[in-house]
């Protein structure tokens, strides 16, 4: 008998789950000891949908909401910062439990480290001032446009606000327009309606 039969034979016999994710665990552990992942992902299921997080070695780089579709994240990850990206949960705890104490009322801000590399001039300078709204507290576009120092610019704001690669821990829900309605949102408008409420129930 072929020696290479006996492999093909190994390789296509079913594999359970456990063994499945054990190894899977162990391939991330090793991976990441060999520095070999630029971009570690998971995913988180929230009252606003399950989330797709990413991170570098500097910090949360992406959070996106399911509507976003997460292979097309992914794919533009590998494209825009690196295609050496593993679904390596661990990397990801600090942010899971962050979140996690969010949506449970224990949490009013984020303290994981950020990677703000895919927002550049304006837009990341708005996305940085983000933060400074508090938690329950909102501000109309015109508002952070003056924030920032640019108070002719509401609708850059608007923009910067519409492409945040890190809704929730960014707080651009925050963001309403002037009339006091919602404005859009990349999670949808149920979605920042709950954020919104969430956050004034506590």
């Amino acid at each position: 008998m072929n020696p290479d039969d006996d492999i093909v034979t190994a390789l296509s016999a079913p594999v359970d789950e456990t063994t499945l994710a054990r190894l899977h665990r162990m391939l991330e552990r090793k991976a990441e000891q060999a520095e070999l992942v630029d971009v570690a992902y998971t995913t988180l299921d929230t009252p606003v949908g399950r989330l797709l997080l990413a991170a570098t070695a500097k910090g949360l780089v992406r959070v996106a909401y399911a509507r976003e579709g997460h292979d097309q994240v992914l794919e533009t990850l590998a494209s825009k910062i690196s295609p050496r990206i593993l679904r390596a949960p661990a990397r990801l705890d600090d942010v899971r439990r962050e979140l996690d104490e969010y949506f449970a009322h224990r949490r009013r801000s984020f303290d994981v480290p950020l990677d703000l590399s895919l927002s550049h001039g304006f837009r990341r300078e708005v996305q940085r001032h983000l933060p400074d709204i508090g938690y329950g507290q909102t501000r109309s576009y015109a508002q952070v446009a003056a924030l920032v120092g640019n108070p002719k610019a509401v609708r850059a704001v608007g923009t910067a606000c519409a492409t945040n690669p890190l809704p929730v821990v960014v707080p651009c829900h925050r963001v309403l327009r002037t009339d006091g309605s919602l404005g859009g949102y990349v999670g949808g408008a149920d979605a920042k309606h709950t954020l919104l409420d969430l956050e004034a129930a506590a």
